[in-house]
């Protein structure tokens, strides 16, 4: 979901698919594929066919055979539990074929999104990949609330592009087209997300007397039930969860996209600023997945190709 940080300051027109591109997808189990090559004893590990990439893992992370992610687990269609309680979606159907490439398993780890990083700091994750926008203030650790320091800053691999997107329930739009029309109503949102960032800056341009009610939750899925339930006169969160939700709650009954996504920027892994061995084998495996047309598949999958990239980037958002 997008990060919460200093706002993304140019607003940008929808670029990724229309609502009824977003497909229901079925499960891909989070076991790395890859094989698992041991070290030999030497300071690197001898890559095999069915890893290329192995011996660019730092060797801790090599010999354990497992990257443990951080990732809020409630936002399909980026990551999700199935019917059967599987973790499916975008990210973990990249964080599989990465560990083809890299002969480690991908084992995800819920967490409430707003404690992800922290749980990055305090080494519970290797790494966080979460739909987590890469912002300058996440870079450098500065709170976007108060504009302090908190704490060291991550690098991102950045692997896709999306924005921020505005809905109702279905057939009551409550006049809602922008940002600005949101003054005087309550927008529930997931906390910690650009989503809680904008209401509340534009909150503070709203005359007196009509400011925006913002409602916050832990996830995304609590916000829609709230609006479901008539508790709101809107949602926002990232256009493919928006999109998601208004193809597939209540069978597409339940809710609306109303104007633009705004703020398109990019998702990030996040990775520790001390393990750059690790967040450069994380970039060459996802460049090897988008040469090889793995990433392009798991795109056309999920329905979100307009939100594509195509080379992995560190540290590309502003």
């Amino acid at each position: 979901m997008t990060a919460s940080s200093t706002r993304r300051t140019t607003a940008a027109q929808s670029r990724l698919a229309a609502v009824g591109a977003i497909a229901v997808a079925g499960a891909l189990m989070l076991t790395g594929c890859g094989d698992q090559t041991k070290d030999n004893g030497s300071d690197s590990q001898t890559a095999t066919a069915s890893a290329p990439l192995a011996d660019k893992l730092p060797k801790a992370i090599r010999d354990k055979g497992v990257i443990k992610v951080g990732s809020d687990i409630a936002y399909a269609p980026v990551e999700f539990k199935d019917s059967s309680g599987k973790t499916v979606g975008i990210d973990p159907d990249l964080a599989a074929a990465m560990g083809k490439q890299l002969g480690v398993d991908f084992q995800f780890e819920n967490g409430t999104f707003d404690t992800l990083i922290t749980g990055l700091r305090s080494k519970r994750y290797d790494i966080a990949m979460s739909a987590m926008t890469d912002t300058k203030d996440r870079q450098e650790g500065i709170d976007s609330d108060t504009g302090k320091k908190v704490g060291e800053g991550v690098d991102f691999v950045d692997y896709f592009t999306a924005g921020v997107s505005i809905y109702t329930k279905k057939g009551d739009d409550q006049g809602i087209k922008t940002w600005s029309d949101l003054c005087g109503k309550k927008i529930v949102l997931q906390r910690g997300t650009v989503s809680e960032d904008l209401a509340k800056a534009e909150s503070k341009k709203c005359p007196a007397g009509k400011k925006i009610a913002i409602e916050p939750f832990d996830n995304d899925q609590q916000a829609q039930t709230r609006l479901r339930a008539g508790g709101a006169d809107a949602g926002s969160s990232d256009f493919p969860v928006a999109a998601y939700a208004v193809k597939t709650s209540g069978g597409g009954n339940d809710f609306q996209l109303v104007g633009e996504q705004v703020e398109a920027a990019p998702y990030g892994i996040a990775v520790a600023k001390n393990q750059t061995q690790l967040r450069d084998a994380l970039k060459a495996a996802l460049d090897a997945l988008i040469e090889n047309g793995e990433y392009e598949k798991i795109m056309k999958k999920w329905g979100v190709t307009d939100g594509a990239i195509k080379e992995a980037t560190i540290n590309g958002g502003k």
